[in-house]
């Protein structure tokens, strides 16, 4: 997979100065925005996908360096973003406020352009290189816990045959999560989830999401109360309750797959519509949920549906990495672009095992965690 070129928030409101650094790092190899106040940089910043770096100047209008970076400090993801001030001015009392406010560096104006993109490359690349070193860390950790957010085989289902695909995110350990929980010969829990934002860091928070599902299935077993809702809804109290979950949101899809009747119950939480095949009419209906994310709200509400299903009927549930991709515009989602793949692979009888074979050609450009489950009815 060939890298994705880094991506620079340029702020200042100097416009031929600005217009001068975008030239000069577009001919870097840098993909750039630009914002001529930090008001405006606010707005166009996106924290699902952040720059890799931002170069502010100091002085400027209503809001100057200082504030634009203590506002960006304010957020837990923007925070992150490695800054640097951009001056006229050798200020050691206001280079002092800027390094205290966690900004990289600082960069004279009159300092050559060749120099500048020079300090940038250096910054990015100490960057990427803490980076590779923490995922290293993840792969290990992985590797000598043996523990998997990610199940080796699926359950023998009466009536229903149950499949997966899951392909991690330049091969470490992300966000997704699957598991299929057969409380007996009648009775079996389809989980899928996804850890939001904390790209690799958010494999360390699955395993809390899941040990709360599997704990709140179980309980319900045990006492006969068969309510994906209900599971949802005590799930998410408790990871609301957590102090070390508090903070994180995941979205999950929860089905109960009945074999002795044949019925399937579905609950969401902040999930992307099921897919439902319908093989009679050869094409899909969509099936959405109302529940908000989890750890988003201790008193969130989430309701259930049963999804009727005919003889080769089949649903598809999956996370947003199978409709996420990246192109020279930057990140992108295509749900419907997805379901009209999906759709014509099936009106031509390829099974999911002859589906799954394509998804490496099908789903190009891949940046996060690609995870889909189907639920074929026999």
């Amino acid at each position: 997979m060939s890298k994705q070129p880094h991506k620079i928030l340029l702020v200042d409101d100097d416009t031929l100065f600005l217009k001068l650094m975008v030239q000069v790092f577009k001919k870097s190899g840098f993909e750039c925005q630009t914002a001529d106040s930090a008001e405006d940089a606010i707005t166009l910043l996106d924290k699902k996908n952040p720059p890799d770096i931002i170069l502010s100047d100091y002085h400027m209008g209503r809001m100057n360096g200082l504030q634009f970076r203590r506002h960006l400090m304010e957020d837990d993801v923007l925070k992150n973003v490695p800054f640097l001030f951009l001056t006229f001015f050798s200020d050691s009392d206001l280079m002092i406020q800027g390094l205290d406010l966690q900004a990289i560096d600082y960069v004279l104006k009159n300092t050559p352009p060749n120099v500048i993109v020079s300090k940038v490359n250096n910054i990015l690349f100490a960057v990427d290189k803490q980076r590779e070193l923490s995922q290293q860390e993840v792969k290990k950790a992985a590797a000598s816990l043996n523990i998997k957010s990610i199940p080796a085989n699926v359950p023998v289902t009466k009536g229903f045959k149950i499949d997966f695909w899951h392909r991690t995110f330049d091969d470490i350990p992300g966000g997704d999560f699957i598991d299929f929980i057969r409380v007996d010969e009648r009775y079996t829990f389809v989980v899928l989830g996804d850890v939001m934002g904390k790209k690799w860091k958010a494999w360390f928070f699955t395993f809390g999401f899941l040990s709360y599902i599997r704990s709140a299935i179980r309980f319900a077993a045990y006492n006969g109360e068969y309510s994906t809702a209900k599971i949802l809804q005590q799930v998410n109290k408790i990871i609301c309750f957590d102090d070390v979950l508090a903070d994180i949101l995941s979205s999950i899809s929860l089905l109960l797959i009945d074999s002795e009747t044949g019925a399937v119950t579905y609950s969401g939480a902040g999930d992307l519509p099921l897919l439902h095949y319908k093989h009679a009419q050869s094409k899909f209906s969509t099936i959405s949920s109302s529940g908000l994310l989890l750890g988003l709200f201790s008193d969130g509400v989430y309701n259930q549906q049963e999804i009727l299903m005919e003889a080769n009927d089949q649903l598809f549930i999956f996370t947003d990495g199978m409709i996420d991709f990246a192109d020279a515009g930057g990140k992108k989602s295509d749900y419907n672009h997805f379901a009209a793949e999906m759709l014509e692979k099936l009106q031509a009888k390829d099974t999911f095992t002859d589906i799954k074979s394509h998804f490496d050609a099908l789903l190009a450009n891949q940046i996060d965690d690609q995870s889909v489950i189907s639920v074929y009815k026999l």
